[in-house]
């Protein structure tokens, strides 16, 4: 009788702390936050690529009032960069999000919202990175491979849905900080080179809707002194695509899916957020 006693109090002990249990293990990739940490032992997550090469991204759009203006600075210094869109801005602004495309521009996805995937559960992830893949792979009719957490904050559940999907999670080695209301050209600059080097990833904004109102005017400033930095270090800029670091799997769709609409893969149907 004891020992089933004891045994019944260890069952509902272990119940009981499930949850807490579950809740640590879905947190646990927070860690992967803190940068100097990831960019020593997650390389492939920090975005580290090949030792000439810096990646140039983009978060939080697009934006008409903004991204065209980084588009024609890109395309005046004949740089290609990637950007990662917000599904519900892409859906926005699907014009703008094919001229990224025409451009030569590699394009991955930011989520749907820009919401903290810590606070989401697992079939919640999954459902606003499929909704953002989706959509962007109807406007450009390609489907993206690469993806980046909102505030770069990745959960168990955003790698199980990401690996999923076919989306590779990158996040960044340097930024800009170019997201407050204090940022300048200057300061964007002076921060992202104090972390810059080869094999690097640089993370900018194309458009405020997260940030400080007017707040990329300061990373688009800032741009051409990067550029001019990274020349005179010698290294080559571009998209992630050229900077060496590997790819998602291959994507559980079946090779047969590929070219179907998406709406036939049974993709959630897009609406204005």
């Amino acid at each position: 009788m004891t020992g089933t006693l004891r045994t019944a109090s260890l069952l509902t002990a272990a119940v009981a702390a499930l949850p807490a249990a579950l809740a640590a293990a879905h947190c646990a990739p927070v860690v992967s936050t803190f940068g100097p940490l990831r960019n020593r032992v997650m390389p492939r997550l920090a975005g580290k690529g090949r030792a000439d090469h810096v990646a140039l991204t983009f978060d939080d759009g697009p934006d008409p009032e903004s991204t065209p203006s980084f588009l024609r600075l890109l395309a005046e210094r004949d740089v290609r960069a990637t950007f990662f869109l917000l599904g519900s801005e892409a859906h926005r602004s699907p014009g703008l999000v094919r001229d990224i495309a025409a451009a030569g521009h590699e394009i991955g996805v930011h989520g749907w919202l820009h919401r903290p995937l810590l606070l989401r559960g697992p079939r919640a992830t999954h459902s606003d990175l499929a909704r953002a893949r989706d959509t962007v792979a109807e406007i450009t009719g390609r489907r993206p491979t690469l993806f980046r957490p909102p505030y770069g904050v990745m959960s168990a559940s955003a790698h199980i849905a990401a690996r999923r999907l076919g989306l590779a999670p990158v996040l960044w080695t340097c930024w800009g900080e170019d997201w407050t209301a204090r940022a300048t050209p200057e300061s964007v600059h002076r921060t992202v080179v104090a972390d810059l080097y080869g094999g690097g990833t640089v993370l900018l904004h194309d458009s405020d809707c997260t940030s400080a109102p007017g707040a990329w005017r300061s990373a688009l400033g800032a741009l051409p002194r990067i550029l001019d930095t990274c020349e005179e270090r010698g290294y080559e800029v571009g998209p992630l695509r050229d900077h060496g670091t590997p790819g998602p799997g291959p994507d559980p769709d079946t090779e047969a899916d590929r070219g179907r609409p998406a709406q036939a893969r049974g993709a959630a149907p897009r609406a204005v957020a």
